[in-house]
């Protein structure tokens, strides 16, 4: 079924008409809280709207947009969101959701719990946990939220890690079936949860791997709390966007270093290609030099080799959803459970 699009503009100019679940009908209503910068928000609901509907199968989705309100924005940003397509926050939480989806955001503080963002974060963690059947929390979401939940604080790693890694699968949860390892996803972050304190903290780990720590991760407390360090709505191409877009950080000057060739992602000639590029750039970094960098010649190459895998993952989220009329309405935000 195709995935449907719900704007707040549209709704809202509309009579009453009760209930998300029930306004919906038969089908899940999602919300997915972009928090990504103006440049990849674009992408982002592009991203996730393709995988949830690729995975939708014979489910109706209607996917609603919103944001929060404290993530800094420019121009751009804020015309997007106040366009009618997103919804504020303090609307989409006036009723409960079958689901809810949380992505990160570029970090403005070195600690999380200094973000603008924080105070509120707490508050969609313990409202979504008491509002929806299951909720997923994306690369830095998934750190605020094990913060908040139990005290883990994310580990900065010497070098970014960035790529496409393999994954054996550690469990038999409901979300990996039909899977088999090695289960690859994008990953591009520069912190890491520590394995052993999730495992000690009661947390599911669902697929891993030595060199690249967690990857799917989850705790069942009111709800079911999903955790993705990676990034399985990535396409083809989003790690070489993000490569490029570091590289110009460097030649502009706002890194001292150049950033980390993603792992297992490029073909042998593509990395002949950027090798070279990189030996011009640091030789004598301009921003000039950007524009010759070989996108279309290395991007040809790319394939989504993680899709298959992704877009399953999803699609048993989706079946754990159940119907919207099985859903379980939590009447209250209890925070006693949460290290809040």
């Amino acid at each position: 079924m195709p995935l449907n699009l719900e704007p707040f503009r549209t709704l809202s100019s509309a009579p009453p008409l009760g209930p998300a679940r029930s306004r919906g009908g038969n089908a899940l209503v999602i919300a997915l809280i972009n928090n990504m910068p103006e440049t990849a928000l674009e992408a982002t609901e592009k991203q996730f709207s393709r995988l949830l509907d690729a995975a939708s199968g014979s489910n109706v989705v209607r996917l609603r947009l919103a944001s929060l309100p404290e993530v800094p924005r420019g121009n751009a940003g804020l015309a997007r969101l106040e366009g009618g397509l997103y919804w504020p926050i303090d609307e989409l939480m006036k009723e409960p959701l079958d689901a809810l989806i949380v992505t990160g955001t570029e970090p403005c503080a070195t600690r999380l719990s200094d973000e603008p963002y924080w105070e509120r974060f707490k508050a969609l963690l313990c409202w979504a946990n008491a509002n929806t059947k299951s909720s997923v929390w994306s690369c830095l979401a998934a750190h605020a939220a094990v913060e908040l939940l139990d005290g883990i604080q994310r580990r900065r790693l010497e070098h970014k890690r960035c790529g496409v890694f393999s994954h054996e699968i550690r469990s038999d949860e409901a979300l990996v079936r039909g899977l088999e390892a090695p289960l690859r996803m994008p990953h591009s972050r520069w912190n890491d949860l520590p394995v052993e304190s999730l495992w000690r903290a009661g947390y599911t780990l669902v697929s891993s791997s030595l060199d690249n720590g967690a990857d799917l991760f989850t705790l069942q407390r009111d709800s079911l709390l999903v955790f993705f360090q990676g990034h399985p709505e990535y396409e083809e191409t989003t790690l070489l966007k993000e490569y490029r877009r570091d590289i110009g950080r460097f030649l502009r000057g706002q890194q001292s270093h150049y950033p980390t060739l993603p792992h297992d992602y490029f073909s042998p000639a593509a990395l002949k290609l950027l090798d070279a590029f990189q030996l011009r750039a640091q030789a004598a970094p301009s921003i000039e030099l950007l524009a010759q960098f070989p996108a279309a010649a290395v991007g040809a190459g790319l394939a989504n080799t993680w899709r298959r895998g992704a877009t399953q993952i999803y699609r048993n989220w989706l079946a754990l959803l159940g119907p919207p009329e099985t859903a379980v309405t939590v009447p209250t935000n209890d925070v006693s459970k949460f290290r809040v």
